[in-house]
């Protein structure tokens, strides 16, 4: 979630992390040729940049069955996240993952095909509950030990839908809501995840191990959560599609929490068609998590099902113009060469000045009512877990007792300032709530009076150096404040790549459009044919000596 400090423009970006690259990662990535990747990491894997209709045409055919596909992927994080490049995007593997693939292919056999997720194998994020052999603990040593009695509502459709759960994900420590100084993709339990594109830059967060494991091809598609940026972020440093759907279409519950306001998990795959596939299947009405009910005649059970590249033709669509003229010009012209791409597409695209209305009307309140929200829910959580520690200041002490292994790099004023508030009927907090939400009456007018199907912008900019010292720093662009606070759907997909690093395009609308969005997306996606697998680079420091 990228609330640092949230941030200076009232949006946020979080990214950076560890001292991990040793010297002799010291490479160009302009100078790094074929020999030089392969010296390094020989990538020949079987799956890389595969889709699901493809894994389900092999299995199918009997190429393939979910067992030889799941112990593929196993072996392939062997091979890569602790050893290789060292990725370090998964922090605990599912002990159960093969059984689970023997009873898909067994169900295969006699007939049963339960959907298009039929023995894909799926990595989730690590504060989501499965009530198996894995633990949740949102990467924080104070939860370790916390064995879920119960899947999560979007686990167990999930499992229903056939998927096969490999694991977990490492991830920014309590979705980045601990400090405003802490490191992206860093947290004590799982360490520093790392970025597979150039290894010694930021993966960002908070989803920083889904988004590292799918773009390396250690999943077909996996599973983020957003409060702010947490799945849209990471999606947009890795090269990968994100959807942030409406605040209700996904169940919360079995999540540990941040914000009843803005919560939601979603998906995080490679291409416009994974992710909407698997956004249908997550998508479901909870009676523990009311506000799934408004998603009632509103979800769809497919978002994969209309898709087509003629989708942005007589589109009517806002361009956010401070991205026009400011931040990196490298990322500004690709914006541009993306724009040019949609208006050949047929789609009329407009300047709004749209972002600045959003933080008129709504203020620096975002994170008062984040630490609101984050102390009510997460003692809520507690109070019900499996876990060692039972409230928000149970949290605190254990971090003040273990500081060494819990704090090493930065604080936790961000729990402290949460646990002094009030609760959720106090004054301050209603009226910081009614004012952050100001921004779904700016989205849905800016539409309407405009006459706009969508409004985009860049996601964010190039990834961030990993920097336990300092934390994490912007770079100049960030679009997910104005959909976060008002709940609004919002969509991120690759735009281009500078330097070899991948740059992402936002797509953001009113509640529940997020079948028009994903239309719009994926002509985008078969137009522009951006996204690029990653090539495990060392480093993007300069040899020495080199003028570069």
């Amino acid at each position: 979630m990228d609330r640092r400090k949230f941030l200076i423009s009232t949006s946020v970006v979080g990214l950076a992390s560890t001292t991990l690259a040793s010297t002799s990662f010291k490479l160009q990535a302009s100078e790094l040729n074929k020999k030089d990747q392969s010296d390094f990491f020989h990538d020949d894997f079987e799956f890389n940049e595969i889709t699901i209709d493809q894994l389900q045409n092999m299995m199918e055919s009997g190429k393939a069955t979910a067992k030889s596909i799941t112990e593929m992927y196993l072996k392939r994080i062997d091979a890569m996240d602790k050893k290789g490049p060292a990725i370090n995007a998964v922090i605990e593997l599912n002990p159960d993952a093969i059984k689970i693939a023997e009873e898909m292919d067994k169900e295969r056999r006699s007939g049963k095909i339960r959907g298009k997720m039929h023995g894909i194998p799926v990595l989730i994020k690590d504060n989501i509950n499965t009530g198996d052999k894995m633990m949740t603990t949102a990467g924080a040593l104070a939860m370790v030990g916390n064995y879920a009695s119960e899947d999560a509502f979007i686990v167990k459709q999930l499992r229903a839908a056939g998927a096969i759960l490999l694991g977990k994900t490492n991830l920014s420590e309590w979705a980045n809501f601990r400090s405003d100084n802490s490191t992206s993709g860093w947290s004590g339990r799982g360490g520093q995840t790392r970025m597979p594109y150039i290894l010694d830059r930021n993966p960002s967060g908070s989803s920083s191990g889904t988004g590292a494991s799918v773009a390396a091809n250690f999943c077909v598609i996996g599973i983020g959560t957003e409060t702010d940026g947490s799945i849209t972020s990471p999606s947009s440093m890795s090269g990968l599609v994100g959807i942030k759907p409406t605040v209700g279409l996904l169940s919360r519950t079995g999540i540990i929490p941040i914000s009843a306001t803005q919560d939601t998990a979603g998906p995080m795959g490679r291409t416009v068609k994974d992710a909407a596939i698997f956004l249908g299947i997550l998508a479901g009405v909870d009676e523990k998590d009311p506000v799934t009910k408004e998603s009632i005649g509103k979800a769809k059970k497919d978002y994969s099902a209309n898709l087509n590249t003629a989708a942005l033709k007589g589109k009517r669509i806002g361009i956010e113009k401070g991205f026009l003229t400011r931040g990196n010009p490298e990322v500004v012209a690709i914006f541009k060469k993306s724009i040019d791409i949609m208006k050949k597409l047929g789609a009329t695209l407009e300047e709004v000045d749209f972002r600045s209305k959003v933080y008129k009307e709504t203020g620096n309140t975002e994170g008062e009512v984040l630490q609101f929200e984050f102390k009510d829910g997460l003692n809520k959580y507690l109070a019900t877990a499996n876990a060692k520690v039972k409230t928000l200041a149970d949290v605190i002490k254990f971090n003040e007792e273990h500081a060494k292994e819990s704090m090493p790099f930065f604080m936790q004023e961000t729990l402290i300032e949460s646990d002094a508030k009030e609760g959720l009927n106090s004054e301050k907090y209603k009226e910081a709530v009614a004012k952050s939400t100001k921004s779904r009456e700016v989205i849905s007018s800016t539409l309407k009076e405009n006459n706009f199907d969508a409004i985009i912008g860049i996601s964010n900019g190039p990834a961030a150096c990993i920097d336990n010292i300092n934390g994490d720093y912007g770079t100049g662009f960030s679009f997910s404040g104005p959909a976060a606070t008002a709940g609004y759907p919002h969509i991120t997909l690759p735009m281009g790549m500078i330097h070899e690093l991948p740059i992402g395009i936002s797509f953001i609308g009113d509640a529940y459009q997020e079948e028009k969005l994903i239309q719009m997306a994926y002509a985008f996606e078969q137009a522009s044919k951006a996204r690029k697998a990653p090539k495990f680079i060392p480093s993007a420091i300069p040899k020495a000596g080199t003028n570069s």
